[in-house]
């Protein structure tokens, strides 16, 4: 049992209202059972939503509002499920500003790509859930 970023999945929960469906993500869950989660969504943020990036330890939208409480609160309740059931590993959307593992936006919306996670992957890992990417699997 794993959680998995919905997008992932086929849920459109993403920023834009649409979903990221990953072929080797549905396969696996056909032989593994993955919990979708979105932290975004679980931080009370609507979908569709605006771009966001992460600017320092900030998270900024593309009009430049702060919704780093939102991230964190997703993250904090992301890391709530994860204890309550026991989960010790996810698989989550490469480069989000919540799920991004080892690769994110570097919040100058230009589409450059920096080191980094993600508000939730960070908070997961320093809790000692292993986080992958769909890009990983």
């Amino acid at each position: 049992m794993k959680f998995c970023s919905a997008c992932l999945l086929g849920i459109k929960c993403r920023y834009d209202g649409k979903s990221k469906e990953d072929k080797k993500v549905l396969a696996l869950a056909k032989k593994e059972f993955l919990i979708p989660v979105c932290p975004e969504q679980l931080g009370g943020l609507p979908t569709p939503r605006e771009n966001r990036e992460i600017r320092e330890d900030r998270v900024i939208t593309k009009s430049g509002r702060d919704e780093t409480e939102n991230h964190k609160r997703g993250a904090e309740e992301v890391l709530k499920l994860a204890k309550l059931l026991g989960i010790k590993e996810a698989i989550f959307k490469q480069k989000s500003p919540s799920c991004g593992c080892g690769e994110i936006y570097d919040g100058t919306f230009s589409g450059r790509i920096i080191k980094g996670d993600g508000v939730a992957t960070a908070l997961l890992k320093k809790n000692g859930i292993k986080v992958i990417t769909e890009e990983n699997l």
